[in-house]
């Protein structure tokens, strides 16, 4: 069946006859009669700013948790094992990718800007009180629950407004937004661990703090909906629908088992590396070499999915960054392998925050995305709190060799992958050539 006007098909369920999914065309001609997103201007532009700045703030900080990690086995915290200390890092992950149904909800009641505003007072309030912490218990609820939850409050509410101010753009916008958090992974780690070095790890913290302050006051004020959102009638058919709509649960299901594997990387690259005989100094620019060339890949990802389609790009890059972590990190047992792992790593496991969201945009009804997305980051919490202690598990069942960890990361990396193949095609119809 073709939409009026358009040679793509409109991908239809068999059951309700409503869309599983829209090629671009489609749905900007769906949308017609009501207000359609501008795809540019500077009311547009200014909304991906603040939502870069959120990024930047929340997954940014949360892509330089390898570096916590390996502080806290050095000094801080050097009395508990490194499974213990991995509770920190997966707890932080948990609490921001769990509370995002709730935080995606609000947003499609109310709109952004008193959650945002409550997630910037949260997410700097945690981090000052890390930098007066000194056991593991104030850590753990200073970093991975406080700061973590404003994390979620900032960022589920800044990529919903972004999606309603672009569709054929789409792609590219979400691609912009998520190098925020790429330029976060690389500040962040090279800033503090100077700033231990300079002048401790208390006021480390509390520049960090300030700096993602100044960040949150630019997002607080250009962050706006391009449709304010109504409060609607909330009922339970509405809340539960999306999981038993194939294309979303695959969806959802796929990314739970990407984020089992594509953080075990990124929490153990630099353990790794030291243990394989890097030294310390230069062992903490791998978490920046990571993110910076995750930087490029997720503009770059963003930029090609608008062309070639978003789910096709999505599945590509996720089989590459799979096998690189079988292939490549495996076998690394000296300096450069381990630097060119870190950066190829960076460059395509980007679209895992990059594109996921704009992949759930692609197949939901616009003014419930707030709610869908924050449910496929729901399904990701619990995988994102157990797999780092896992993972630490598994290197103490080995006897500190980690080529089970990284065997274990590289299979999930490419489960999720083959999910994404199947919703793929649930939502096509089996069909290989069409642009999703």
């Amino acid at each position: 069946m073709t939409s009026p006007g358009s040679d793509s098909p409109t991908l239809l369920s068999k059951k309700t006859e409503q869309p599983l999914a829209q090629t671009d065309d489609e749905e900007t001609g769906s949308r017609k009669d009501n207000l359609s997103p501008l795809d540019g201007g500077i009311d547009a532009w200014s909304v991906v700013l603040a939502a870069w700045c959120n990024s930047f703030c929340s997954f940014g900080w949360l892509n330089s948790v390898g570096i916590f990690q390996d502080y806290y086995e050095r000094t801080m915290l050097k009395q508990y094992p490194s499974s213990t200390i991995a509770w920190i890092p997966s707890l932080q992950i948990f609490f921001m990718l769990a509370a995002s149904p709730f935080v995606g909800f609000l947003y499609d009641h109310y709109g952004p800007r008193y959650i945002v505003l409550a997630g910037s007072f949260l997410h700097v309030f945690g981090l000052m009180m890390l930098s007066i912490s000194k056991g593991y218990y104030q850590v753990l609820l200073a970093q991975g629950v406080c700061s973590a939850l404003g994390a979620s409050a900032i960022f589920q509410p800044a990529i919903s407004c972004v999606n309603g101010w672009f569709q054929k753009r789409r792609g590219t916008a979400f691609g912009i937004l998520a190098t925020g958090s790429s330029t976060g992974g690389v500040i962040f780690p090279i800033m503090i661990t100077h700033l231990i070095d300079e002048v401790g790890y208390a006021w480390a913290m509390r520049i960090a703090a300030f700096m993602i302050l100044f960040l949150l006051i630019i997002a607080n004020l250009t962050l706006r909906c391009r449709v304010q959102p109504q409060p609607q009638k909330v009922t339970l058919q509405g809340l539960y629908r999306p999981l038993f709509e194939s294309g979303s649960i695959l969806l959802m299901t796929a990314y739970a088992l990407l984020t089992f594997g594509i953080y075990i990387p990124i929490n153990y690259v630099v353990v790794c590396a030291t243990e394989a005989g890097m030294s310390v100094q230069l062992s903490q620019y791998l978490v920046p070499i990571l993110n910076a060339a995750s930087f490029f890949g997720r503009f770059g990802i963003g930029l090609v999915a608008d062309k070639v389609g978003r789910f096709n790009i999505y599945i590509f890059v996720c089989v590459t960054t799979g096998i690189l972590t079988l292939a490549l990190w495996i076998p690394a047992s000296s300096n450069a392998p381990n630097i060119v792992f870190a950066a190829l790593f960076g460059l395509f496991s980007g679209a895992y925050i990059s594109l996921s969201p704009a992949l759930m945009a692609q197949i939901s009804p616009p003014k419930e995305f707030g709610y869908r997305c924050g449910l496929m980051f729901a399904f990701a919490a619990v995988p994102g709190l157990v797999t780092s202690p896992v993972a630490g598990a598994i290197l103490a069942r080995d006897h500190g060799e980690y080529t089970g960890m990284k065997v274990y990361g590289g299979v999930f990396i490419l489960a999720g992958t083959a999910v994404v193949v199947v919703a793929r095609f649930v939502c096509t119809r089996m069909s290989v050539w069409v642009k999703l």
